[in-house]
């Protein structure tokens, strides 16, 4: 075996062992022995009453606050609706770590790099409170911030949950009223005040990062479901 031979060799095998080591903190959808979602995964939610995802795009809002538009779509395939699971300014989660009901995470949008936001800027369809996707490179600020309510211990990928909006108290939800163009047929996203069937949300398609170590059980009262 010459040198170069050798040399090739020896960095097919590295490579293959860089591999097998990235995919193995890896969580994919098919893996069901991990049910957590997690900080640092990457992943689509999908409204469940009007089984729309959650979905922006460099499209601004021709009225209200004016920034990225944040809408329901009901493609599977589309990239715009990847959102990857932060925590708070200054206090970021551990990658891997089980997302706690009852925490406060924010959720930044893949492809612009904008966090999913709301304000007290009017809705354009029906008049509920705004969501959009603001930022840049992933800073906000605390309209960013969403808690996860949900009725188990963690946030699970198979069960429901609400995102509820820390600043206006809004509940995230799909409104049923669908845009023109350009973004016709997508339907609108916005807050309110309660909560409804139109408020629930689970996971869909996804990269899920598992945790280094297995969740504590916790103990305590779930009292907003």
């Amino acid at each position: 075996m010459t040198k170069t031979t050798l040399f090739i060799y020896k960095f097919l095998v590295i490579l293959s062992l860089l591999e097998l080591v990235i995919f193995s903190t890896l969580c994919y959808c098919g893996d069901v022995h991990y049910p957590y979602v997690t900080c640092g995964s990457i992943l689509k939610i999908q409204n469940i009453s009007y089984k729309v995802r959650l979905h922006s795009h460099d499209i601004k809002y021709g009225s209200g606050s004016g920034q990225q538009s944040v809408t329901g779509i009901d493609s599977q395939e589309d990239n715009n609706s990847h959102w990857v699971v932060k925590g708070k300014i200054g206090q970021p989660c551990r990658r891997g770590q089980p997302v706690t009901c009852g925490s406060v995470i924010r959720l930044e949008h893949i492809a612009t790099n904008k966090n999913l936001h709301s304000h007290h800027f009017p809705s354009p369809l029906s008049n509920n409170l705004e969501v959009s996707a603001f930022g840049d490179d992933g800073k906000g600020d605390t309209g960013d911030y969403w808690m996860v309510v949900c009725s188990s211990d963690y946030w699970e990928r198979d069960g429901k949950i609400r995102l509820k909006h820390v600043d206006t108290d809004g509940w995230l939800t799909v409104s049923g009223h669908s845009y023109g163009r350009p973004i016709h047929g997508q339907l609108e996203v916005c807050t309110k005040p309660n909560s409804d069937s139109s408020s629930y949300w689970r996971t869909v398609e996804g990269v899920y990062i598992k945790a280094e170590d297995p969740p504590v059980k916790l103990i305590h009262q779930h009292t907003e479901l």
